[in-house]
């Protein structure tokens, strides 16, 4: 310790290593160490890297905190050096202290000691980077193998040192030996025996259990035995391996179940986990005999082993089950499953890092993947062919390693198995044979699409999810693992908001209020999952529900409070649903409503950029809150009523004292929108979910960020937390997003425990290529697909975004697609090759539109992040950025035809969520118009095949056609919609009788064509289920596609307005035989059938029992 703190604290050294065998005390010494001069630093860091966290992870942990929470993975370089160095920055500019714990976990160990394990060489860059630049930090690491760059760098005078750890002295062990047990001996065989051990208090523990069951605590009679010279000690893993050897086969069963479980498990646990009976039976005693023998620890949450213990039990797991593989007799294969489907994320994520992959590795090392294939088909057949089938977790483990080598698994087999704990989220599942097999605790995708609102109930047994499916789904919450319920039906469109009503004597189920798109709201039967009310009166979208959570003198039932796009609060009766106030003093639409804990307040926010405090009763405004410079999304108060937290679109979250009507405090570090706040039970803590992809956790008294929660890949719409504390975890908050997935987080810790991950395949734009034959349509499933018109098959797939594919154009050629995604990139395709040729960056948000020129060696594209870019085709280069949108871009177009000479190289329409249309010189950058006229977002521009024309639509209901040459709007188009998605001008035909037509793809679900002429609609095409996203007519005209939410496309005959084919996307468990299968509720069976799976001979067998 007195080393530590001459060398780190007066002489300032930069990297220190704390190196000894596993179990000497390194971690101890660490923390001791950093408690001790916790006040020399600014910011002390303290990480395990026992779970082989990858660089990326820690670099970004540690930024954020360094930051106070500032710094987000959209704000952070992208790449491993570029954070490394923002990092030295910070250690320049404050004294931090920074340890790392474990990291020999990262090191490859025998033959490769000192260096990295494959994929986590970033370390050694940057602990080479921290030891030579100068700064006035120190960096500590604990590890069992001196890192590489110790070896360059490390010298008595120079900043970067190691400190070998010695063991233990003879007092010491004697003291903490005397709880194990009495112990004889002189002082000299004391001394021998800790001397043998090198003073390692874990080793000596180990030893000292035999001593005591084998020698009657005689440490005389066991130096004997080591004087004999077969008891050789070098590391604490040649103890192991001996004492490994002595266990019991349940000892090692048990042994092996805690090393893959890496954090304290309960009893209850492990005994749910193992197979057998006597297994099951004798566990108490098993944990009690391996507790003696110091092989594993008892803690608070139950038991686990040291890190030391745990890295080499599975290393002899991965060993076992490589000879298993390789020799067909896999019986740990069978008893043992090597990844817990279940776990918490950041469990079975590590799961797959520290044995499966490694077994991936080993088991590849030793024959190609197609060898290892084959033998895991015969493994598979052998295991089928056993009568009964045998039952344990031989087909999950399989399972899993297929998935994780990315094998395509269409056709396999696995009738009639045990196929526990799979873990099959992100896994294709086509025409794969499950029919009889028993499926207990494997995980699955959910039919789940964008997740706009969570809710708890009031238990914390329930939560409920609102999405852009139209649906409410129910789960049931217990000790932090979900399970789907139920989907509650009804709504039409867009489901913004949902909330369970509070515990009543009445309807002690419970109810659930939603507010939708399609302007009502629904109350719901938690018992019965029926809709019990359907409350009307909203001229517009409902964005927020709330219930009161106290009677009211206003009824005798209880109040729902819903906030609607048409400014408007409506109070309902649950009761009778009947509308008791309806209250109008808001200029904007009402974001979202929250009643006082009392109930006698009601707190509503807006569009117009204010919060309003109502009483109840009265139905009046007693209070307006104003200080937000951008419209108010979200409003929540604090358990004990005294404060108000809001989100806004100004990026802020504000607390505002309700008894003295002011802004306390204004928490910063969101860069976009705040869609959601929510205060935890004991209001200590604030959460915030934002456009930016990121939760933040807030400390309430101090004002602060603590945490930055970045696991979303897309908005974040909504937060709530449990308001019960969960065992072993404490406060739960659970976020749901636009990336389809609903998260569950430790709200202490900032790990996330739960993914629940949705699938749904949007279709965004379409476009035909320019000879009529294909279709390419953009995908929400990350994939852009080529159709055959004539026979309506998919051709082929393009992959390569990582996230949903929002745009897509031909060229002129058609030899090139292009294609704009969430991801923030555009590629290039080459449609011959199906190949990307070119992957554009530049964009800081999603890609809503591209479009090329008419000579196709220019590109435009409009993003989420208000601008507009210009690309060279040929080179990929970004030529010129145009930024004078202050919204996003939604929609570009080329003009098709030379308006004028002054525009050389054309001129580019661009349409904005600033509710502007702007006109462009391509060569200059310059905005030639701007066309003003629409009430909310345009959402689409399209030039007619003349280029005279210019048509937009928007969030307004309205088609807008614009003289491009005067600049001015020469019709209004007014539909019976709020949202118009998508235009497209039929192309010029010959035929005189045809004249000038548009058509529109718009939110409720119909597809209108436009007499441009007479400036009105003289067809309604009808079929989809969902939004329409994009329209699009074949060169000829002959054909309109329409692309939907609904994740078909449809194929329209213009001439008879007949829907000739529905083109849809295989699924992923497209063709999965479920018949007679075992382990899932019928919840989970609906879902699957969902994405596809089939039921053979269930019709027949329905109609037999009748």
């Amino acid at each position: 310790m007195n080393t530590l703190q001459q060398w780190i604290v007066e002489e300032n050294c930069r990297l220190v290593a704390l190196l000894g065998m596993g179990g000497i005390g390194k971690t101890s010494l660490s923390i001791k160490f950093a408690e001790q001069v916790q006040n020399e630093f600014e910011y002390v860091f303290w990480r395990s890297l026992r779970n082989a966290p990858p660089v990326e992870d820690i670099l970004l942990s540690l930024l954020q905190f360094l930051s106070n929470q500032q710094a987000t993975e959209a704000t952070l370089p992208q790449d491993t050096n570029g954070r490394i160095s923002r990092l030295i920055d910070y250690l320049r500019s404050s004294r931090c202290l920074l340890v790392l714990d474990n990291a020999e976990t990262i090191m490859g160990g025998g033959n490769r000691a000192g260096q990295y394990l494959e994929g986590y060489e970033g370390y050694g860059d940057l602990f080479r980077r921290v030891g030579e630049a100068r700064h006035q930090s120190c960096l500590l690491l604990t590890s069992r193998e001196k890192p590489k760059e110790f070896v360059v760098l490390e010298g008595g005078t120079l900043p970067v040192r190691s400190l070998p750890i010695t063991g233990l002295k003879e007092t010491d062990v004697r003291e903490i030996l005397r709880v194990k047990g009495q112990f004889w001996g002189s002082d000299n065989e004391w001394q021998l025996l800790i001397s043998h051990y090198a003073g390692n208090p874990l080793a000596l523990k180990i030893v000292a259990g035999g001593i005591q069951d084998l020698f009657d605590g005689s440490i005389s009679s066991y130096i004997d035995i080591l004087n004999q010279g077969t008891l050789i000690f070098d590391d604490i893993r040649d103890l192991l391996k001996l004492d490994f050897c002595r266990l019991s086969d349940l000892e090692k069963e048990v042994m092996y179940w805690l090393a893959i479980e890496r954090e304290p498990v309960s009893i209850l646990e492990l005994r749910e986990q193992i197979i057998s009976s006597e297994a099951k039976q004798k566990l108490p005693e098993t944990l009690r005999g391996l507790n003696q023998r110091s092989l594993i620890e008892k803690t608070a949450n139950g038991f686990t082993q040291q890190p030391v213990v745990m890295d080499y039990i599975t290393e002899r797991l991965i060993e076992d089950s490589y000879q298993g593989i390789v020799s067909g007799e896999i019986k740990i294969f069978q008893s043992h499953s090597l990844l817990n489907a279940q776990a918490k994320d950041y469990i079975r994520e590590a799961q797959v890092r520290l044995t499966i992959k490694p077994l991936i590795d080993k088991l590849l090392s030793a024959g190609h993947q197609i060898q290892l294939e084959n033998r895991i088909k015969q493994i598979l057949e052998k295991e089928r062919q056993k009568t009964p089938p045998e039952i344990g977790y031989l087909a999950g483990n399989i399972l899993n390693i297929l998935s994780q080598l990315k094998i395509d698994l269409t056709g396999y087999d696995f009738s009639h198995l045990t196929v526990w704990q799979a873990y099959l989220q992100d896994t294709g599942l086509q025409k794969v044979n499950f029919a009889g097999s028993d499926l207990t605790k494997s995980v699955f995708a959910e039919t789940l699409s964008s997740v706009t609102s969570v809710a708890f109930s009031s238990d914390g047994e329930l939560l409920a999810t609102g999405d852009v499916n139209c649906e409410v789904r129910l789960w049931e919450i217990k000790d932090v693992q979900i399970r789907y319920i139920a989907s509650l039906q009804g709504h039409t469109n867009w489901v913004h908001s949902v909330a369970f009503s509070p515990v009543s004597s009445s309807k002690p189920e419970g109810m659930i209020a939603s507010g939708s798109e399609d302007q009502t709201v629904r109350i719901w039967d938690i018992g019965t999952g029926e809709c019990i009310k359907v409350l009307q009166g909203h001229a517009s979208r409902v964005w927020s529900v709330a219930f009161s959570p106290t009677p009211s003198d206003l009824t005798l039932g209880g109040i729902v409070a819903s906030g609607g796009n048409d400014c408007t609060i409506k109070l309902w009766d649950v009761v009778t649903g009947k509308c008791l106030k309806t209250l109008h003093e808001h200029t904007g639409g009402v974001s979202s409503v929250a009643f006082h804990p009392q109930g006698s307040l009601l707190a509503s926010g807006s569009g117009d950029g204010t919060i309003r405090i109502w009483n109840v009763a009265e139905g009046q405004c007693l209070k307006i809150l104003e200080e937000h410079t951008g419209g108010v999304s979200s409003v929540a108060f604090s358990p004990d009523g005294s404060l108000l937290a809001s989100g806004s679109e100004d990026r802020t979250v504000r607390l505002w004292d309700i008894k003295e009507s002011r802004c306390i405090k204004t928490l910063q570090g969101h860069t976009a929108l705040v869609w959601s706040v929510a205060f935890s039970p004991d209001g200590s803590l604030l959460a915030s979910g934002s456009e930016d992809r990121t939760v933040r956790l807030w400390d309430i008294s101090e004002g602060n960020c603590i945490r930055v929660l970045d696991r979303h890949t897309n908005r974040v719409w909504s937060v709530a937390f449990n308001p019960i504390f969960q065992n072993g975890v404490g406060s739960v908050l659970v976020s749901g997003s636009k990336d389809q997935t609903v998260r569950l987080w430790n709200a202490a810790n900032g790990s996330c425990l739960r993914t629940i991950r949705g699938y749904t395949n949007w279709i965004g734009w379409i476009a035909f290529s320019p000879d009529g034959k294909f279709l390419a349509s953009a995908n929400e499933d990350r994939i852009l697909r080529l159709w055959n018109v004539i026979d309506g098959k998919c051709q082929a797939v393009l992959k390569g975004h990582t996230h949903q594919v929002w745009s897509v154009a031909f060229n002129p050629n058609g030899k090139i697609l292009a294609s704009g995604s969430e991801d923030r990139t555009i590629r290039l395709w080459n449609v011959d090759g199906c190949r990307c040729t070119h992957v554009l960056s530049g964009h800081t948000s999603r890609v809503w539109s591209v479009a090329f020129s008419s000579d196709g060696k220019t590109l435009a594209s409009g993003g989420g992040d208000c601008t507009i870019k210009i690309w060279d085709v040929d080179s990929g280069k970004c030529k010129k950025t145009i930024n004078e949108h202050t919204s996003l871009v939604w929609s570009v177009a080329f003009c098709p035809t030379p308006v004028s000479a002054l525009y050389k190289d054309g001129i580019l329409a661009s349409g904005s969520g600033d509710r502007t249309i702007k006109i462009w010189d391509i060569n200059t950058g310059e905005c030639i118009k701007t066309l003003e006229g629409h009430k909310s977002w345009v959402f689409s521009v399209v030039f007619s095949p003349d280029g005279k024309i210019l048509a937009s639509s928007g969030a307004d209901g309205t088609i807008r056609l614009w003289d491009i040459s005067e600049g001015t709007c020469v019709k209004v188009l007014q539909a019976d919609t709020k949202l118009i998605l998508q235009l497209a001008f039929m192309p010029e035909v010959e035929r005189q009788d045809v004249p000038p037509l548009l058509a529109s793809g718009s939110d409720d679900r119909k597809i209108r064509i436009w007499d441009i002429s007479e400036g009105k609609c003289i067809k309604v095409l009808q079929g989809h289920d969902a939004w329409i996203w994009s329209v699009a007519f074949s060169p000829n005209g002959k054909i309109l596609a329409s692309g939907s939410q609904d994740e078909t496309i449809k194929l329209w005959d213009t001439d008879t307005d007949e829907n000739i084919k529905t083109l849809v996307a295989e699924k992923p468990y497209e063709g999965m035989n479920i018949t007679e299968l075992k382990g899932l509720t019928q919840a989970n069976i609906d879902t699957l059938k969902s994405l596809g799976a089939v039921e053979f001979g269930m019709e027949e067998k329905e109609k037999n029992s009748l």
